[in-house]
């Protein structure tokens, strides 16, 4: 598996004039306990309409910490997070559900499909929540699968398919709602090197496409396809030049 060869393509001059669609500014989390774990430390980072970016750092680093709050899954003890022009702190579970389910798309390490319900269901039940009209949600689905090169597997159900296939299914239900952006976490973690390289090619042709996707993970390979590259070390964050 080996980098892109070519620089993804930039954002376009219009998305330089939006909102980001990320904005932290000292982001903290903090657990309690004896002593108190901070697990993020004063976070700020800026992600523009159209960016690829990578979260690299090793296990404890506070990754896993960053992308629930970037998913609202969980709230910061301090600072600000605001999704696309909207602070998110103050927010009730409702309302970051209601936000989280129309701009935010997911790929997890471990897939999360349902394996009793064929690839297509998958693929439908990710609109069902996030106001795609109900008239237009099996053409979004029959496109998001196309997109994603598995449209020939609309009925296999997940356990027979391989994990480069199952990946890309996730990433169907994950861009089927027209996110704001993509949150992709070790999103090669449990596949080998060949299906790992059709999912990194995937989300280089997605952001090529206009797509903003952040991608956390511990691989530089994965994260040398971004085009911004950020490091977490004990919760604090650098951009790497």
């Amino acid at each position: 598996m080996t980098a892109p060869t070519t620089e993804p393509a930039a954002p376009t001059p219009a998305a330089a004039h939006e909102p980001p669609v990320i904005e932290l500014r000292d982001l903290r989390r903090t657990f309690p306990g004896e002593p108190p774990v901070e697990a993020l430390r004063g976070v700020d980072l800026t992600v523009h309409r159209g960016d690829y970016v990578s979260v690299v750092g090793p296990s404890g680093s506070g990754k896993s910490t960053l992308l629930h709050i970037l998913g609202l899954l969980d709230r910061p003890t301090a600072g600000d997070y605001v999704l696309d022009g909207v602070p998110t702190r103050e927010l009730s579970e409702q309302d970051r559900s209601r936000l989280r389910g129309g701009r935010i798309g997911f790929v997890f390490q471990s897939f999360h499909l349902l394996p009793h319900r064929s690839v297509l269901d998958n693929v439908l039940l990710a609109t069902l929540y996030s106001g795609v009209p109900r008239a237009t949600r099996r053409t979004r689905a029959l496109a998001a699968l196309e997109r994603v090169g598995m449209s020939h597997r609309l009925d296999f159900l997940p356990p027979v398919l391989s994990g480069g296939e199952r990946q890309r299914v996730a990433v169907a239900r994950a861009v089927v709602t027209s996110p704001d952006v993509l949150l992709a976490d070790e999103p090669t973690g449990n596949l080998d090197s060949s299906n790992s390289a059709g999912v990194l090619d995937l989300f280089d042709e997605l952001h090529r496409d206009g797509l903003t996707l952040v991608v956390i993970t511990h691989d530089d390979v994965v994260s040398a396809h971004a085009r911004r590259r950020v490091r977490i070390s004990d919760g604090l964050l650098d951009e790497v030049a």
